[in-house]
């Protein structure tokens, strides 16, 4: 059993943590983001560090007990310096761009994909066949991540489609004859 929740989380300068009954709300440069704890955890502020405690020994307030602290380090990390995925496109002819709020995608169907990008997340494409997501919030970063990789995802006999970067792909040997 993990015991992620017995460590605090350590709040760097420049980010502000205010805690209002069961709403704790963390802001920094990257800007703000509010969770609502649950009511079998208690969350505590001391100097620069964010403790989490159950209130009980339930099965269900130790659960939330890690998973209360992974979401504030998370949020904290957001607020401070993001979170960052990268996609590559591997296959001739398929390229992505990014026009405004969109993001192109060419990935040999007979149509554009055509992805709108939230108003918090950035996306670049420094190459044609490199994606780059960035934003405050983990799981809304890694969404959309999953979302574009799933147009295309990567096939295991020539490696084409899109995959993440740290992505191996594992690759099939074609017909013998």
């Amino acid at each position: 059993m993990s015991r992620v929740g017995k460590y605090p989380v350590s709040v760097p300068s420049g980010v502000s943590v205010q805690i209002s009954g069961s709403d704790i709300t963390v802001k920094g440069k990257l800007g703000e983001s509010t969770l609502t704890a649950r009511d079998n955890v208690e969350v505590t502020l001391d100097g620069n560090l964010l403790w989490v405690k159950p209130k009980s020994e339930t099965k269900d307030a130790r659960m939330m007990w890690g998973t209360t602290r992974a979401l504030l380090n998370n949020m904290v990390k957001g607020v401070s310096d993001g979170f960052t995925v990268n996609l590559e496109i591997n296959g001739v002819g398929y390229r992505a761009a990014v026009e405004g709020k969109v993001l192109k995608l060419q990935l040999g169907y007979s149509h554009d994909i055509e992805y709108p990008i939230p108003d918090d997340i950035t996306m670049k494409c420094e190459k044609p066949t490199a994606i780059s997501i960035f934003g405050r919030d983990k799981r809304q970063v890694g969404q959309i991540a999953a979302e574009i990789r799933a147009f295309r995802g990567p096939e295991p006999y020539k490696g084409k489609g899109i995959k993440y970067e740290t992505e191996t792909i594992l690759r099939k040997e074609g017909k013998k004859k």
